[in-house]
């Protein structure tokens, strides 16, 4: 882009964003008291000084900013709870006490230093949550136009490899407003900024720089063209309709470049029934924190083809973890189109409050293992990137899939020339529970000869059998011939030699008990 065009958009992004940034203010101002005519009047006022379409996309903006802010403070107060009363559990405990499961009793500290560490930051928390609820209660929040990262990064320049000139560059790069809402059925889907067929990008000035005009009407045209790499046609087929479409322009300072981001919204697809969905088998996937392992089940729960992997990097920022997390997705899209599976199966993991010291203690490594499981972003962009292929996503119970994933398949299938990781194994568990398949593998009781006429000793239980996935109950007394003479339930018994025939030991195997 030419340095004037580069020049007026800074211009404009920079007015904008002092307009956006008091706007912000008076909706943090008005807090719980705000209402439709508040926002009224707030656009009114903006528009004398803007536009009637920026007025309503800076307003509309600031809704969504506060909003976003005000759940942020929900999920913050939730987990200053969590913590406090997790802490005042452990602070009741005895030192070194065990946790007992049964009477839901957590384990103590184990040490009075310890001990004492942890009162000190009790009441740090309670301090801060008297605060929080504060807030909470007059709808103040407290939000950083720019982000609050980058604002401390003020004062660590020398770490952070700026100088003063550079961190200022980006600080106002990041301030800027240059974001308009679609409309359809006006020309190419938005007035705001306009987006041609031909990639041609004009802006509507605000009324005080309207003097920066080289069209009619007070618009300003790049000399640059834009062009859409990703989803470039389906853009162009909705400009030409004059459907909205809403834009978006950034700067990024560290490579010197302008972008255009463009977005719209699609109709909701139809929910398939889960009996459609899983009429061709499905693909289960196992979560983990550097890599999705899937394989392909048929209706029958039985594994078909190769183990897939796909591995993603999470060490990095938030854009390239992002792009991490999504092109591993696309490959297992890709590989579930290809199988011909219409669903995809899913464990329902939620770690909110797997990653907390009170939880796993000293533990560390495994605190960090939990932070990095990009479980709610994994699941939110796998369900929109599976609607635009028209693939469903089935959500279980992710209770014992990894072990009994590897006590009952891992083995199996192995084979010489194919090495079945457990994270392999657990994707047939999420599969088979999504099919409504139990998951451990059953064996029949012995045939009364040794050929195999009695088939294969592997029993599954059906779907429709209750308690299928509990453990078969333990008959007491001996069930072999090593009782001691005269002792045990089958004593004296000459039945009990002949296994194939005697009623207990076939009620002992019995899958379920009614």
């Amino acid at each position: 882009m030419s340095a004037s065009d580069a020049a007026v958009l800074a211009e404009v992004g920079v007015y904008l964003g002092s307009l956006a940034a008091g706007d912000l203010a008076e909706r943090s101002r008005q807090g719980l008291a705000h209402d439709a005519a508040g926002w009224a009047v707030r656009k009114r006022g903006l528009t004398g000084r803007s536009s009637a379409r920026w007025a309503g996309s800076i307003t509309k903006a600031t809704h969504d900013q506060w909003a976003l802010a005000r759940r942020g403070q929900a999920a913050y107060l939730g987990w200053l709870r969590g913590q406090i009363a997790c802490i005042e559990a452990r602070l009741a405990r005895p030192l070194g006490a065990k946790a007992d499961k049964r009477e839901c009793l957590p384990r103590g500290y184990a040490s009075r230093g310890e001990w004492h560490a942890k009162s000190r930051r009790l009441q740090g928390l309670k301090d801060r949550l008297v605060v929080v609820e504060a807030d909470w209660k007059a709808g103040r929040v407290h939000v950083v136009r720019g982000g609050k990262r980058l604002a401390n990064t003020r004062h660590h320049l020398e770490a952070a490899g700026l100088d003063a000139a550079a961190w200022r560059e980006r600080w106002r790069a990041e301030r800027m407003f240059l974001a308009a809402d679609g409309e359809s059925g006006k020309r190419f889907g938005n007035e705001t900024i306009r987006v041609a067929d031909t990639g041609q990008v004009s802006v509507k000035l605000p009324a005080p720089l309207a003097h920066l005009a080289n069209a009619p009407h007070g618009r300003y045209v790049l000399d640059a063209a834009v062009r859409f790499q990703h989803r470039g046609q389906e853009w162009r087929d909705r400009v030409t309709a004059n459907r909205a479409v809403a834009y978006r322009i950034h700067h990024d300072t560290a490579r010197g470049r302008w972008y255009v981001t463009a977005s719209w919204q699609r109709t909701a697809a139809p929910m398939l029934p889960l009996e459609a969905a899983l009429a061709r088998g499905v693909v289960g996937v196992d979560m983990n924190d550097d890599h999705l392992a899937a394989w392909q089940l048929d209706v029958h729960g039985n594994p078909v083809g190769e183990p897939q992997r796909y591995f993603y990097d999470l060490s990095g920022g938030a854009e390239h973890r992002d792009a991490q997390i999504r092109h591993a997705l696309t490959r297992l899209l890709h590989h579930a189109r290809r199988c011909g599976a219409a669903a995809i199966a899913i464990e329902d993991l939620d770690f909110t409050d797997g990653t907390s010291r009170e939880k796993h203690g000293r533990n560390k490594r495994f605190r960090r293992l939990l932070s990095r499981f990009p479980t709610a972003k994994l699941k939110a962009r796998l369900v929109s990137m599976a609607a635009e292929q028209a693939v469903a996503i089935v959500a279980v119970d992710p209770a014992y899939t990894s072990r009994w994933g590897a006590q009952h398949w891992q083995k199996p299938m192995s084979t010489p020339r194919r090495k079945t990781s457990r994270h392999d194994a657990a994707s047939i568990a999420v599969g088979r529970r999504a099919l409504g398949h139990p998951i451990r593998r059953r064996t029949a009781p012995p045939p009364h000869h040794q050929s195999d006429g009695a088939g294969h000793r592997t029993a599954q239980a059906r779907p429709e059998t209750r308690r299928r996935e509990e453990t078969r109950p333990h008959l007491p007394g001996p069930r072999t011939g090593c009782a001691p003479p005269g002792g045990g339930a089958k004593a004296g018994d000459q039945g009990a030699q002949h296994r194939s025939g005697h009623p207990v030991e076939q009620q002992s195997w019995q899958q379920d008990s009614q």
